[in-house]
């Protein structure tokens, strides 16, 4: 599918006709092109829906392609972002931003008065209430939920904060049936040999890159292991010293690969086994290639230190022993090892994943279809209720 681009940015978006705005998509970047696409693509090819997609991203890929069905803006970042947040008339707005209402980015103030609802796509599996904010969800009106756990865990939230219930929608996850359905119409490659080991942590201090990557590169090349390094964007913009370290000391090892460019799956489809931490990646990795991970125990990644409140243990913890084996950080000289035996293993964990993700991913393989008849029939509603 392509998109079509538009130049004039929020003025172009507010100079359409109010039905024309029916259904609004926003991206911050063009990392959340992956998690929409499967959603949009059933909008504007089954359902034959016309839909604006406002991107903050200069280099986001939609602005560059062609499709009549998308309409494409640049409104860029800050004041004016906010103030079309603030002023904008639409029907359904969907969005993968956390913390819908805050002043960067704020309900319009005409939301009540003309019906509008805001739907929230999740870009990770991962549980609610430890990586992201406490009130990541509060503001959104529909929540597209990933899994089971993300249900239980919004409405206890609800039920301890005190808020009004919010719809959520039995949805699951886009860029799953993606990996799931490039696998398909792949051809497996065969276990490489020696092994190819990817490692694809998250970002922030106590993560593998930034506290102790070289070490985990380092111990998995001296064993033989033929090594892709896959940082997170955002370890690339935050902490490039680290990244450059790695290049540094590593780079013309030759079964080391370093790999910026997360939009492609190719490194994925080619690694038996991933090192990971506490990155939504490993979930997508697992579930969508059935192959095992070996997690790197480094402190929990935390943005809400009240997570606990809720007496849930994060879905990222509880699904690893599932899905693979955890490695403590004063174990990493036996890391090589404990690689290995996934490896070898492979065959039994598939059959494991594949249970694994049926039991706890909703809808797999047809979330796009499902996503998009939530939000085509709340656009319906929408225009149902305008003037003629």
């Amino acid at each position: 599918m392509v998109l079509r681009r538009r130049r004039s940015g929020r003025k172009g978006f507010e100079r359409l006709e109010p039905r024309q705005r029916a259904i609004t998509f926003y991206a911050e970047d063009g990392g959340s092109w992956p998690h929409f696409e499967p959603i949009l693509r059933e909008l504007t090819g089954r359902l034959g829906r016309t839909v604006c997609y406002l991107t903050s991203s200069a280099a986001d890929p939609v602005l560059a392609l062609d499709e009549p069905r998308i309409l494409a803006f640049e409104i860029g970042e800050g004041f004016g972002r906010s103030y079309l947040f603030q002023t904008m008339e639409a029907g359904v707005v969907v969005a993968t931003v956390p913390r819908l209402g805050i002043p960067v980015l704020p309900r319009s103030k005409r939301a009540d008065a003309l019906g509008m609802t805001y739907v929230y796509v999740f870009h990770s599996m991962v549980s609610t209430h430890m990586v992201y904010d406490a009130d990541g969800f509060d503001h959104y009106d529909t929540v597209l939920c990933v899994g089971p756990h993300m249900v239980e865990e919004i409405r206890r939230r609800e039920q301890v904060v005190g808020l009004e219930p919010k719809e959520l929608l039995e949805h699951g996850y886009g860029r799953l049936d993606t990996i799931l359905e490039t696998a398909r119409a792949t051809a497996s490659p065969p276990p490489s040999e020696p092994p190819t080991v990817l490692v694809a942590p998250s970002w922030g201090p106590t993560c593998i890159f930034e506290s102790c990557g070289a070490e985990v590169v380092g111990v998995l090349l001296d064993a033989g292991y033929k090594v892709v390094a896959r940082p997170h964007p955002m370890s690339a913009k935050r902490t490039p010293a680290a990244i450059a370290a790695l290049r540094d000391r590593f780079a013309r090892h030759p079964r080391f690969t370093l790999d910026l460019d997360i939009a492609t799956h190719a490194p994925l489809q080619r690694a038996d086994v991933m090192v990971s931490d506490w990155s939504g990646a490993a979930l997508e990795y697992a579930f969508g290639l059935e192959r095992p991970v070996c997690f790197v125990d480094v402190p929990r990644k935390v943005n809400n230190p009240d997570y606990g409140k809720l007496g849930i243990e994060p879905f990222e913890a509880t699904v690893r022993e599932e899905i693979g084996r955890v490695v403590g950080l004063d174990a990493l000289a036996g890391l090589p090892a404990v690689v290995g035996e996934l490896a070898a293993a492979s065959g039994d964990f598939r059959r494991r994943i594949a249970a694994a993700r049926d039991e706890h991913v909703f809808n797999v393989g047809s979330s796009g279809r499902v996503g998009a008849e939530v939000i085509a029939a709340k656009a319906d509603a929408y225009l149902a209720s305008m003037p003629r």
